[in-house]
């Protein structure tokens, strides 16, 4: 089983005609969905047919109720606390998918007073770094790792966000992934660009880290190799990249959980990737 702690939000996607006109209208489609990396990683894995648990906190409201519904739905364990209210996610969509977001994370952060019981039956504890911020999630999340090891669990983290990075603290980030010592640790260009010379595998103690770059070739990063580059999938009629990360990573753990290289891993995400893109792009 793939672990994933972290947030389950409402989506709601804005995919705009134009240039947004300032006090005054602009045309757009607008769509709400689950969202939240954690949920998304968590029910990619499970459509992938291998067994997922989501762990995290919702508000309790009607919000809540239904993302949790949905996520069993999908065949996702869910280890959830309800309290406070769900949180929201506006994400605004270009011309070209870009996307900009802007995040009231609710509930999501309040997750407290964890049990080792979430971990039971578990082979890796996938964590974005939006789990290692905000408390008491943060503390959670960590106790989590700090359990996993202990059980030879394979912790993967995966670096989520280039403004939070900045947020936080490039240095201050390393320092604490280099204590978490997670065997995987996936970013994308602008991630890999914050962390600097962090993002390679000697300073955090990685076995393999994976730098995405959109429609460019991944490179996989080992210990004493040379980075060897994993070409991407061709997707035409992008408009929507919501969650391509987020499938990423559950193809390269469901293939590394199945004894798979992670250079094999890394094509089967790729795969998962531009499979979300297109459900995401036809939505």
């Amino acid at each position: 089983m793939i672990a994933t702690v972290g947030d389950v939000v409402e989506d709601i996607v804005v995919r705009l005609g134009g240039p947004i006109r300032e006090a005054s209208d602009t045309e757009a489609v607008v769509v709400r969905r689950r969202g939240g990396s954690a949920a998304n990683m968590a029910v990619s894995v499970a459509r992938s047919g291998h067994p997922a648990r989501f762990i995290g906190q919702v508000g309790d409201d009607v919000h809540g109720a239904a993302l949790l519904a949905g996520l069993r739905a999908d065949g996702v364990d869910v280890v959830a606390r309800l309290g406070g209210r769900t949180g929201t996610i506006i994400v605004l969509l270009d011309h070209h998918g870009e996307r900009t977001m802007l995040t009231d994370r609710g509930a999501c952060t309040a997750l407290d007073h964890p049990q080792q019981a979430w971990l039971d039956g578990v082979q890796i504890l996938h964590v974005p770094v939006y789990s290692l911020v905000g408390e008491p999630l943060a503390t959670t999340t960590q106790t989590l790792i700090e359990w996993a090891h202990r059980r030879s669990i394979t912790v993967s983290v995966d670096a989520s966000s280039a403004s939070v990075i900045d947020e936080f603290g490039a240095s201050e980030l390393v320092a604490l992934l280099a204590r978490l010592r997670p065997s995987v640790l996936l970013c994308n260009e602008l991630e890999a660009e914050c962390l600097g010379a962090g993002v390679e595998p000697g300073p955090i103690g990685a076995l393999v880290t994976v730098v995405k770059h959109g429609g460019g070739p991944a490179v996989v990063l080992r210990p004493e190799t040379q980075p060897i580059e994993v070409p991407a999938l061709s997707i035409p009629h992008v408009t929507d990249t919501t969650g391509a990360g987020d499938a990423f990573a559950a193809g390269f753990l469901i293939s590394l959980a199945s004894g798979a290289s992670p250079i094999a891993a890394t094509t089967l995400g790729h795969h998962s990737a531009a499979r979300a893109i297109a459900l995401a792009s036809a939505s």
